[in-house]
């Protein structure tokens, strides 16, 4: 065969294997298309049809009042269906809306915005593109529906907004924040926002949704669509007010005293309605911030230290004839016990004390004695008198993470005979904050026991689902003639005892400091646990409290000199808010002058309402901050404007008001002092430049 022979047989056998390869092609599809088909199309219909949660809007949490401390906001990302525009519109608004969003977005060129556009509107498929992937705000999210196109409307321009809700605090980090708490995709968190997950988050909802070029995914709306189901709105016993006095003194009282955590609580006594809740502690860098809740936690769970001696007084009495006026030997400011030696506060001791001033100085040698006397032999019998008070069990509070509360029992290993001492004045032990309180409040309350609330109301919309009634934990947790004695020594804590530094003449004080050594690794440290509980008014209780800061660091180190001074201010800060407290003046004589309040600056709403509630005449101001000229036995309300980007003149205000502005405009707010604004870094008219540092000095 010659090489032109042996060259064509190839060529020919080529030719004929690519026409049966491509015959074997057409018949596989052919195959497919008929045979497999529908097999294959319910596979890519799977592959591209799925059904999606559509999350459902979590519920409000308000304050007492109604103000608004936590809701959902929506927030928005911005996609387009490029098809949907009809070529006159697209063509004539193409270069504009190209513009536009590079000028917003900053991200990609009008050249660029109009090429990624352009061809996925020329794809054969269905394309479906996200624009940009920042998240936009309403007013955004309106700005941009009246770009160029997108102003059509969603079926003739193509704007497609994705939803997503974004949980908001209107106060920020400044009030109740770690109460409000918090919760993640995976329900996870902490707070009021996990406790009542199940009632503010309502119900997800399910709809079909198609897969398309590019990987985004459409909604198809169907009669199978199954609507979300909204969360209900919660209302707690918060009060705002008080939020902000118990947050800005526990912040100052631990700055000043280089703490490492506190907190407090304040509780209505008749209902168990808990008006305010603070924690804060100490950052890495040496701020504070609300990082865990230590008044009801397992963080704060610790010896109480010298709060309990109420408790165990309260036993001594019901369990024996002690009355107020019996003498204890409190030796000379040390007593050993077996192998220990107890101290007192006082190095040179408090020789011979009533049982009266036992408490009030918090001797801790005279409390040992007694309970030796009266329980060394059956310290069962003590510890039945502190199961009745209710601090071997949880009180069940509303929120999740109540730490169990520890009382040692005879039965342990590691009881020995300095327990029983020792636990009488509040070591060996281990109570939250929450359990101290609620057994003070039983003191306040005549006896009667209540679970603390911290919400009282679910709400759909404006009509009331359901509200939550005081409990009763218990009746009576101890005799009348006991009660009356406690009471007693309570008040000469403040009247002559170791808090006599937060007495006052307006109201009484009842309550009992604390001091406790903290453990670590076994040992005993020179740290302290320092501590405040107690009510008021002490004649007729409608507020309990209690107070921890932890580890202060300086020469004062004493639950009267860190923790008491907080409850003080609590305390006058209600007594100043609340006309129902005051003494009833005397009716004056006629022609006598009055110094009008200090009234200068601040909230029209305000200071009219107290103008209002004093009998002050007063007129005009109907901006929202004012000032006042004070003339002819009434007051004059002058406007004061708050012009946007200008600095505002803050001079005359409280520093609650000035932060309030300040912090709204976006500047940094610090400041000295105490009272009102004498003199601010920035002058008012000054622009505004955010994030810039504004110093207050207050006086």
């Amino acid at each position: 065969m010659s090489i032109k022979s042996n060259i064509l047989l190839r060529v020919r056998i080529a030719f004929l294997v690519c026409v049966l390869s491509g015959f074997a092609v057409i018949a596989k599809i052919v195959y497919i298309q008929t045979v497999q088909g529908e097999k294959w199309r319910k596979k890519a219909e799977k592959l591209s049809l799925r059904y999606k949660k559509l999350p459902a809007t979590r519920g409000n949490i308000y304050a007492n009042d109604g103000s608004l401390l936590a809701t959902s906001l929506p927030f928005y990302k911005l996609a387009m269906d490029p098809k949907t525009p009809h070529d006159t519109t697209f063509n004539k608004g193409i270069d504009s809306l190209s513009l536009k969003l590079s000028r917003f977005f900053g991200d990609l060129s009008p050249q660029e915005y109009k090429r990624k556009i352009k061809n996925a509107r020329l794809e054969k498929d269905e394309k479906y593109i996200v624009l940009n992937a920042r998240i936009l705000n309403f007013q955004e999210k309106k700005m941009i529906q009246k770009w160029p196109i997108f102003r059509a409307g969603r079926y003739k321009g193509g704007a497609i907004f994705e939803k997503q809700e974004r949980r908001y605090h209107p106060y920020g980090n400044l009030l109740a924040y770690r109460t409000i708490g918090f919760i993640n995709e995976n329900n996870a968190g902490a707070g009021l926002e996990v406790s009542f997950n199940d009632i503010l988050g309502g119900r997800d909802g399910e709809a079909l949704f198609r897969k398309l070029a590019g990987g985004a995914w459409k909604p198809i709306h169907g009669e199978n669509e199954i609507l979300a189901e909204h969360g209900l709105d919660i209302k707690t016993t918060i009060d705002i007010n008080l939020q902000d006095v118990a947050e800005s003194s526990l912040l100052h009282h631990l700055t000043k005293n280089d703490a490492e955590y506190g907190c407090v609580m304040l509780m209505e006594v008749a209902t168990g309605e808990i008006k305010a809740i603070a924690n804060l502690g100490k950052s890495s860098k040496g701020g504070y911030f609300e990082a865990y809740n230590y008044a009801v936690g397992g963080q704060g769970l610790t010896d109480p230290g010298s709060t309990f001696k109420l408790a165990t007084l309260m036993a001594i009495f019901e369990g024996s004839g002690l009355e107020l006026d019996d003498s204890v030997e409190c030796e000379h400011g040390s007593y050993r016990i077996y192998d220990r030696v107890l101290k007192d506060a006082k190095p040179e001791g408090y020789g011979t004390l009533s049982v009266k001033d036992i408490f009030a100085k918090s001797s801790n040698i005279g409390v040992a004695k007694l309970v030796q006397k009266y329980f060394g032999d059956n310290p069962q019998a003590y510890l039945k008198y502190i199961r009745s008070f209710g601090f071997d069990k949880p009180i069940g509070f509303q929120m999740s993470g109540e730490a169990m509360p520890y009382i040692k029992n005879p039965s342990e290993k590691s009881w020995s005979g300095i327990t029983l001492p020792w636990m009488s004045i509040g070591y060996e032990l281990k109570l939250s904050p929450i359990h101290t309180l609620t057994f003070y409040n039983a003191v306040a309350n005549g006896g009667k026991m209540i679970k603390p609330i911290i919400v009282k109301e679910v709400y759909r919309s404006d009509k009331l689902i359901k509200s939550y009634e005081t409990e009763v934990l218990n009746p009576k947790i101890c005799s009348e003639s006991t009660l009356e004695k406690v009471v007693q020594m309570m008040e000469e804590v403040v009247e002559s005892g170791t808090a006599k530094n937060i007495k006052n003449d307006n109201y009484r004080i009842a309550g009992k400091t604390g001091t406790a050594q903290i453990i670590k690794k076994g040992l005993y440290t020179k740290n302290y646990y320092t501590s405040f509980c107690g009510f008021f008014p002490a004649d007729k209780p409608k507020y309990s409290c209690i107070v921890v800061i932890s580890e202060p660091k300086g020469f004062n180190q004493m639950g009267a000199d860190v923790s008491a001074p907080v409850f003080k201010e609590m305390a006058d800060k209600i007594y100043a808010l609340d006309p129902e407290m005051h003494k009833q003046l005397e009716k004056p004589e006629k022609n006598i002058m009055f110094n009008f309040p200090v009234l200068r600056s601040g909230n029209a709403q305000d200071l009219k309402y107290l103008c209002n509630e004093f009998g002050i005449s007063n007129y005009g101001g109907d901006d929202e901050w004012v000032m006042a000229d004070i003339s002819n036995n009434a007051i004059t309300w002058r406007n004061r404007k708050m012009i946007q980007n200008l600095v505002p003149d803050v001079s005359g205000m409280m520093l609650k008001d000035a932060l309030y502005i300040l912090e709204n405009k976006g500047l940094k707010v610090t400041f000295n002092g105490t009272g009102r604004v004498q003199s601010q870094s920035i002058g008012p008219g000054n622009k505004v430049y955010k994030g810039n540092t504004i110093f207050l000095k207050l006086g």
